[in-house]
């Protein structure tokens, strides 16, 4: 369980700090609704994440039709929850459609770009 926390901690901050980023980038150029819309869709990627985590031991180790139940459940929930933000945008003009869709992808799209892009490796004091 650890690791799952290690895990969340690592991407979901990651993703707050590029909303964060983003946003103030659209403040700075004038365009305060698509950054606001932004980091609305961000922050329920996170705890979209975050939810995924957390039911993930409660579909281990049960039978398999309580699996699928808790499965069912956990993932309208999530989608109940996503359907938050794109609501809001709709309703109202402080946050940009398209923004608060893009938001929705962060955490998906840092954990692609943390793949695909090569690790770093430190090579302090190693001077070949």
């Amino acid at each position: 369980m650890e690791v799952l926390r290690e895990t969340q901690k690592k991407y979901c901050s990651k993703a707050l700090v590029i909303s964060i980023f983003f946003c103030v980038i659209c403040l700075a150029a004038g365009y305060k609704s698509i950054g606001k819309g932004f980091v609305l869709g961000s922050i329920f990627s996170i705890i979209n994440f975050i939810i995924m985590g957390e039911t993930l031991p409660y579909r281990i180790g049960r039978s398999k039709k309580k699996t699928i139940f808790v499965s069912l459940c956990s993932i309208g929930t999530r989608y109940l929850l996503m359907a938050v933000p794109i609501i809001m945008s709709i309703r109202m003009e402080q946050f940009n459609f398209f923004s608060v869709i893009s938001g929705l992808f962060i955490v998906q799209v840092v954990l692609m770009f943390s793949y695909l892009l090569p690790k770093q490796e430190s090579n302090c004091g190693n001077q070949s």
